[in-house]
């Protein structure tokens, strides 16, 4: 049931569109069904896992590259995989009335539903580089959503710099896995976390720490990859809401959370993964005082958030670990709530710059309730889920030191401001501006509006009633997570304390900012700095396009013999050049007893050579071409290969034929190169001949395999019933590759045969009077 719930969103991607097809708007309920199918099942693992009952399936893949096809779900798996299925069957259904019929539904949902699974993939995947694929497979997918406009170029560009930067990662993060996958001794994710003390006390755990970490960072948006988050925005709201708030930026913070039993608990891990995430968790907050677009205010609000996650994950206490679960699922919850509100209001106002929004609870009420109940949970207010979850962070903190509370504090004071900026003014409070807005607004469809009110309503009821799952999910994923059983007891209230009266200062403080949002707005805008990182990626983008279209000019010029000179020296640089660096090889000892024929067979091909060289006739040229490939048919027949022999006299032949047909509708020759380049080629030509002797003289006398001959002589017979060893090896032993070279020569002479049937002179006419017809009917 494992691998059908990770593999079944690929077939619904591919069924999605007649689907779509068939339901219009309505096919969202439709395609929901299988997402709310796996949270169901999900659910029901949570009992199993509360008992240590962890359902694990494994298939060989390549036995000889140690590679299998396996999944486990744990309860760090089981937690992401609830907001992956859950939230996705939200953004399922509201993309039906989001879109409406104005985009290519089938389309959205495939990639929709493509990256589900590879996500679903990420997180049960057991093994290393089963997990890269999946991870791929999301940068993959994600770039199709975030450019699914791709008439706009805003949107092409936003989807090629999430795809660079995340892509980028990826691999960088694949060669940390190679490296720990050899420290370890097994690619299996569960058999690694076991070895955690060998590992990090292994000379490679700096190399393998920072590989892994940049990949972890690039696609959770971490300082200094964080830049391309916003940018993504650019995407519809419901690739916004899947992918940036629930599920896409958080499989970095997956991935540092499942591997923290086997990396985490080092200063290097401490100050690596806890300092870049208190930089993100400040800076991503300051980022957003100075916007006024829904959307980038709560992109910028989780780059904090994420901030805040890894900053945990860098701590790396037991309450510190429970923190960063806790407030993962709260912010799954009120962050993907508010950005379907953001579509929404979108969707019905026509605008999201938060200073043309008020009061807008009176055309959407049941939008404004859930987009309440979130931002209250996003400002941590007593009795709302995130609020237990920020509890849990500030005493993680508290423990640590005053610096670290000091800048849990700042972030979340950050976070207070942002949430009613986006979730409580437009609705409850007069608009800024005084511009009208270009419609009149009112509640949007309640394919829009359940989302919202789930979400936002599963905040209030986590908040007040958080034991109901503290046994079994955030136990469960806690235990994962420490690598070792932990007990979780929550409340809605722990009475009063340092603790609570940090997050009533943090609240008070977070609504007197907002009280002044005006003057923090424009003292933010003056503060906002002219060249960030993004500017530095445009301007390395436009070196890297400068340095191709350098290349492109030099290298591909259109001139072939040019192309031949470069493929010819290249050559010659990298075999001259490994051939000195070897020492220049042994010569094998070279026999001079030869006959009188062979001298005079040698003798011939060099004279052939040079006339073909040095004719100023096409038809000499080939004739004496012709002759050098029978002085070379000779040798093979002296030396007791008849059939290459045959062959080579059959390809002579023909080709001299085949070339005297082609020059009779040649023009007249003509020199027209200079002596100068003459001198050149035949410089080139005799370098690259010389030195293709010595390569074949000194590879003929080295041996570092043992001969393979004499398998075929064994076995030619036996085996395949043939006499010929030359015949067998072509037509059973290496049979595909001789199929492969058939099949290319009946491509080629297709080619050549269509060329040659071409009549140009005949098609001309016909499609200048297409044209001219063509042409009259615009004029008239």
């Amino acid at each position: 049931m494992l691998i059908f719930a990770v593999l079944s969103g690929f077939g619904l991607a591919f069924l999605a569109p007649p689907i779509s097809q068939l339901g219009k708007q309505k096919s969202g309920w439709w395609l929901a069904s299988l997402p709310i199918v796996l949270t169901v099942y999900f659910l029901t693992l949570l009992p199993g896992l509360k008992n240590g009952q962890i359902e694990a399936i494994s298939y060989p893949w390549s036995q000889q590259l140690g590679l299998t096809f396996a999944f486990r779900a744990d309860g760090l798996s089981v937690a992401f995989a609830l907001l992956v299925s859950g939230i996705g069957a939200l953004v399922a259904i509201y993309a039906g009335g989001y879109f409406g019929t104005k985009a290519p539904l089938g389309r959205f949902y495939l990639w929709l539903f493509f990256f589900m699974a590879s996500m679903l993939g990420v997180v049960f995947a057991d093994h290393l580089i089963l997990l890269f694929i999946f991870w791929e497979l999301t940068s993959l997918s994600s770039f199709m959503l975030i450019g699914f406009e791709h008439e706009r170029e805003e949107a092409r560009t936003a989807a090629i710099q999430a795809l660079l930067v995340t892509g980028s990662g990826g691999l960088v993060m694949l060669a940390g896995f190679v490296l720990l996958g050899q420290i370890g001794g097994s690619w299996e994710i569960s058999t690694l976390l076991l070895k955690g003390e060998p590992v990090r006390a292994h000379p490679l755990y700096l190399v393998v720490v920072v590989l892994i970490l940049i990949g972890a960072f690039t696609k959770s948006a971490q300082f200094p990859f964080h830049f391309w988050l916003p940018n993504a925005m650019q995407a519809p709201t419901p690739v916004s809401t899947y992918l940036h708030a629930a599920t896409m930026v958080k499989a970095g913070i997956y991935l540092l959370a499942r591997l923290f039993p086997l990396l985490g608990g080092t200063s290097l891990w401490f100050w690596a993964v806890g300092g870049i995430g208190a930089v993100t968790m400040i800076l991503g907050g300051v980022l957003a005082l100075s916007q006024t677009d829904l959307k980038r205010l709560l992109a910028y609000s989780t780059i904090s958030a994420l901030g805040s996650l890894v900053l945990a994950i860098g701590i790396g206490t037991e309450t510190a670990l429970k923190a960063m679960v806790l407030f993962l699922l709260a912010h799954g919850l009120y962050k993907g709530a508010l950005f379907l509100v953001s579509g929404a209001v979108d969707h019905e106002s026509g605008t999201r710059d938060v200073r043309e929004l008020g009061m807008l609870w009176r055309g959407m009420p049941f939008t404004a309730a859930g987009s309440s109940l979130a931002a209250l949970s996003m400002a941590g207010v007593p009795f709302f889920f995130g609020f237990v979850a920020k509890e849990y962070l500030y005493e993680a903190a508290y423990n640590v030191g005053a610096f670290w509370v000091s800048l849990t504090i700042l972030g979340a004071l950050l976070n207070v401001f942002i949430a009613f900026r986006v979730g409580i003014a437009p609705f409850w409070l007069p608009a800024q501006a005084q511009t009208r807005l270009v419609q009149k607004v009112h509640e949007a469809p309640w394919s829009m509006r359940i989302g919202p009110l789930i979400l936002g309503g599963l905040s209030f009821l986590i908040g007040i009633l958080p034991q109901l799952f503290s046994q079994t999910l955030v136990s469960t994923a806690l235990s994962a997570v420490a690598g070792k059983q932990v007990e979780v007891k929550l409340a809605a209230w722990h009475g009063v304390n340092d603790i609570f009266l940090l997050s009533l200062l943090t609240l008070g403080l977070g609504v007197g900012l907002f009280a002044v949002r005006r003057d923090i707005q424009r003292l933010a805008e003056n503060l906002n700095p002219r060249w960030g990182l993004d500017g530095l990626y445009k301007r390395s983008l436009e070196l890297l396009f400068a340095v191709a279209a350098f290349q492109t000019r030099l290298l591909q010029h259109g001139y072939l013999r040019y192309y031949l000179i470069t493929i010819i020296v290249a050559v010659v640089a990298i075999t001259g050049g490994g051939l000195w660096r070897w020492g220049g090889g042994t010569l094998p000892h070279l026999s001079w007893d030869l006959r009188f024929y062979e001298l005079g067979i040698a003798l011939i091909i060099i004279i052939a050579g040079g006339m073909a060289t040095l004719s100023r006739s096409r038809l000499g040229a080939v004739a004496a071409l012709g002759v050098a490939g029978y002085g070379v048919a000779s040798i093979y027949l002296l030396f007791g290969a008849p059939d290459l022999a045959m062959t080579q006299f059959l390809i002579e032949s023909l080709t001299v034929v085949l070339f005297v047909l082609a020059f009779y509708h040649l023009p007249h020759f003509a020199r027209l190169t200079p002596r100068k380049e003459r001198l050149r080629d035949v410089l080139i030509a005799l370098v690259t001949g010389g030195l293709m002797t010595v390569f074949v003289f000194v590879a003929s006398g080295i041996q570092i395999h043992p001969s393979i001959s004499q398998y075929f002589v064994e076995n030619s017979l036996p085996l395949a019933h043939g006499r010929n060893i030359v015949n067998v090896i072509l037509v059973d032993f290496r049979g595909l590759d001789t199929l492969g070279e058939i099949t290319v020569l009946a491509i080629a002479g297709i080619g050549v045969f269509a060329l040659l049937k071409l009549r140009l002179d005949q098609r001309l006419p016909k499609a200048k009077k297409e044209g001219e017809g063509v042409a009259r009917g615009g004029e008239r």
